[in-house]
């Protein structure tokens, strides 16, 4: 089973999706599973998972009446209030759904550097750890010494990184890139998806051997069996189609075991979110 582990949904508008800049004004518009599901099918991708792409409990609940309504919207990560002093109850109405799977917050956009240290957030990591919640990683590459520090707080919680961490892309893979996704790796508790990536490189101007090494990097330090498939959807076609990059990755693992190929393609994210 094909599974694409990091895709979105929205019914666009400029002040809800404020983000999108006129450089991305392509993807100005609705995206829904009616758009979507067209696009799978021919890629011979069976499953997804819908991730936040505004920080509401409305949008999370709407998503997961999306993934009612589709049965190949295996699951859902949304947003939900962290740090909010009743955030256990929040999780624990969202559990007795069962396609809810994880919790993501653009920590990305944080302007505190100490953001990931403050202590109402990590109380609501814990209760997603309490549940047996993921929580995706949303960082910049700036942010990767601090998200380790922060990851080292919670052992037992599932963590998923999100964006191979966002770095700049151009040339090779910078070296403190390279040293802090290895060290981040040497967790086991901590997963990567090869995902957004292409939006990351200077222009959108980008080539598979340009990407190449940055997906090597990803694998040797994870390994084939905490290493996901996403395509960024939509967010990705200001770049490139979705055919085109499901082909680049699938390139990038041709060289792997079938059992490896799978897992990478697929079986990693159903293991990982319990799908």
């Amino acid at each position: 089973m094909k599974i694409d582990a990091h895709q979105h949904f929205w019914r666009y508008s400029a002040a809800e999706y404020d983000w999108i800049d006129d450089n991305m004004r392509a993807i100005r518009t609705d995206f829904l599973p009616e758009t979507f599901a067209p696009v799978l099918a021919p890629n011979g991708v069976s499953g997804t998972v819908a991730v936040e792409a505004r920080q509401t409990l409305k949008e999370t609940n709407w998503l997961l009446d999306l993934a009612d309504e589709h049965s190949w919207i295996k699951g859902v990560v949304g947003w939900v209030p962290l740090a909010d002093p009743n955030v256990g109850d929040t999780l624990a109405s969202l559990v007795q759904r069962p396609r809810f799977k994880g919790v993501r917050h653009v920590v990305q956009g944080e302007s505190d550097p100490a953001f990931l240290e403050r202590t109402e957030f990590n109380r609501g990591i814990e209760e997603c750890t309490k549940l047996g919640l993921v929580y995706d990683v949303l960082i910049l590459e700036r942010q990767l010494p601090a998200t380790i520090k922060f990851a080292d707080r919670h052992p037992n919680q599932v963590f998923v990184l999100d964006h191979i961490a966002k770095p700049v892309v151009q040339g090779v893979p910078s070296a403190p890139w390279v040293e802090n996704i290895r060290e981040l790796a040497r967790r086991e508790n901590i997963s990567c998806k090869f995902s957004g990536v292409v939006t990351e490189v200077s222009g959108w101007q980008w080539t598979p051997e340009l990407l190449r090494p940055y997906f090597d990097v990803v694998l040797e330090a994870f390994g084939p069996h905490r290493l996901m498939f996403g395509s960024d959807w939509p967010v990705c076609l200001v770049a490139a189609s979705y055919a085109q990059w499901f082909e680049f990755v699938q390139s990038c693992v041709a060289s792997l075991s079938a059992n490896d190929r799978d897992r990478v393609l697929g079986g990693n994210a159903v293991q990982i979110y319990r799908l």
